[in-house]
């Protein structure tokens, strides 16, 4: 099968099909041990149930983003992955 057949067939996925699709292909080139995997899954539920809770908050991800990339910048110095334009 060719890839452009492929890619054609993945696109016309539902979003949760394709997310579905790209942690098995990623885990297909780095696999996880069963135990790390049970390991993260442990810590996502605890995660949600401490946010559920009240006991954490949400933080919006692209403010995340950049309060990692300050930190790292600050300890650091501008690392090349995190160059501005």
């Amino acid at each position: 099968m060719e890839m452009a057949t492929i890619e054609e067939a993945a696109l016309e996925l539902t979003d949760s099909e394709r997310a579905l699709l790209a942690d098995r292909l990623i885990e297909s080139l780095s696999p996880v041990s069963p135990s790390l995997r049970a390991a993260w899954i442990a810590e996502a539920d605890e995660r949600m149930q401490a946010f559920q809770d009240g006991k954490i908050t949400a933080v919006d991800g692209p403010a995340a983003v950049v309060e990692l990339r300050d930190a790292v910048i600050a300890h650091s110095g501008q690392p090349h992955f995190f160059q501005t334009q």
